[in-house]
């Protein structure tokens, strides 16, 4: 089913989550594939499961818990979603992202992405956390695109360019945070991929041919539709299995070691995350590098 949301969608949506909450939020979080923890530390949380607001999809998938919490991080006020949605869940992209528009209505500037990827650089090991600075959208370009159909003006251009939609102003704060804070912290691409299945050795391979240092199943379409309704946007990966690229290779990755994973590079997560909010609570998460 093809789904098209109205603008009058949107502000119902947000009219909704205004109408119960006490907070002005200034920055999104969206936390992957077992990091929903983080949200557990938001203090004076007012808390929304995605059932109860207006055209949300809900969560289908484990280790995503399903709930909107808006609260004091920080230093700073956060929106942070505790799980996101999947086009492999079955639902259209327009309901995959439909959280991130809903968030620019509430008045966010800012989104902060992570996922669980699988570290397809040889270099990267399991623990790792990678800085997404570009991706390549296999989704969008098989013609899986979150803004097909009409353009909503009020958000941004028929025709975005996207070259700069992870924010360099928040990658520099982001790698001097991790630098201070003793976290090795990578840089590279991320490949989106549709799901569910992981990827065949032979995939990983051409992947790695590309330039792709981690990839996923997510990530890219929330980021696109940020990027497009002029957000800044900072998007992580941990790197929570090794891509397998040999055909007869014993291992094979799993959800669930996807999740076991992500429980172990939490705290690091968490403690660099903490780190960038407070900066971002000092330096005003409102002053944009490149407004539309």
């Amino acid at each position: 089913m093809e789904y098209q949301f109205t603008m009058e969608q949107y502000e119902r949506s947000a009219d909704y989550i205004r109408q119960h909450t006490r907070h002005q939020p200034a920055v999104g979080l969206v936390l992957g594939s077992g990091l929903s923890g983080l949200a557990e530390q938001i203090a004076q949380i007012d808390v929304m499961d995605y059932g109860e607001i207006p055209s949300f999809p809900v969560s289908t998938v484990a280790g995503h818990a399903g709930r909107l919490v808006i609260g004091e991080l920080a230093g700073i006020t956060v929106c942070a979603m505790q799980g996101r949605f999947h086009y492999y869940e079955g639902y259209a992209m327009q309901q995959v992202t439909l959280p991130i528009r809903v968030m620019q209505r509430l008045g966010i500037n800012t989104l902060i992405l992570t996922n669980a990827a699988g570290g397809i650089n040889p270099g990267f090991a399991v623990g790792d956390i990678m800085l997404i600075e570009d991706a390549i959208n296999f989704i969008g370009m098989a013609g899986v695109n979150p803004l097909r159909g009409p353009n909503l003006d009020e958000f941004g251009p028929r025709f975005p360019a996207v070259n700069r939609t992870y924010t360099r102003r928040l990658r520099v704060l982001t790698s001097a945070v991790a630098k201070a804070q003793g976290i090795a912290l990578h840089h590279g691409v991320y490949a989106a991929l549709s799901g569910p299945n992981f990827e065949s050795p032979a995939e990983i391979r051409m992947l790695r041919t590309l330039g792709v240092d981690a990839v996923g199943m997510s990530t890219v379409p929330e980021a696109l539709v940020a990027h497009h309704a002029g957000m800044d946007v900072l998007a992580l990966s941990t790197i929570t299995n090794v891509a397998v690229a040999e055909l007869d290779a014993t291992g094979e990755p799993s959800h669930e070691e996807v999740v076991d994973a992500g429980k172990i590079i939490v705290p690091k997560l968490t403690h660099l995350l903490l780190g960038v909010l407070a900066r971002l609570a000092n330096n005003g998460s409102t002053i944009r590098e490149n407004p539309l």
